[in-house]
């Protein structure tokens, strides 16, 4: 194999290899989940700490920026309060706020 062969092959498997680490509409990059983990546990600290929210009642999923609120509270005030929380968390970019009253 000469050099120039050895070349192409090495630039198109790392073309590759960069390619595996972008998004795409239904996976997200490499950069996106480690955000998306510190977004959840920002709004699922945040719901903790609120005192009138049983923050472990929520289950809290974040996708591209987008927040998925899911679980049990008491009322709709609740309900309310935890969706205003979650959009408070830097890098929030929308809330779908599956929330059951109990």
């Amino acid at each position: 194999m000469n050099k120039s062969m050895q070349r192409t092959i090495l630039a198109l498997a790392a073309t590759a290899a960069l390619g595996a680490c972008g998004a795409t509409p239904t996976r997200e990059s490499t950069g996106e989940v480690l955000d998306d983990s510190v977004i959840t546990a920002k709004v699922k600290t945040a719901l903790l700490t609120e005192k009138d929210i049983d923050g472990a009642a929520i289950s809290v999923e974040t996708f591209k920026g987008r927040v998925l609120l899911a679980g049990y509270v008491k009322g709709p005030d609740q309900r309310q309060r935890a969706e205003g929380l979650t959009r408070a968390v830097p890098g929030v970019k929308a809330v779908n706020n599956k929330l059951i009253l109990k």
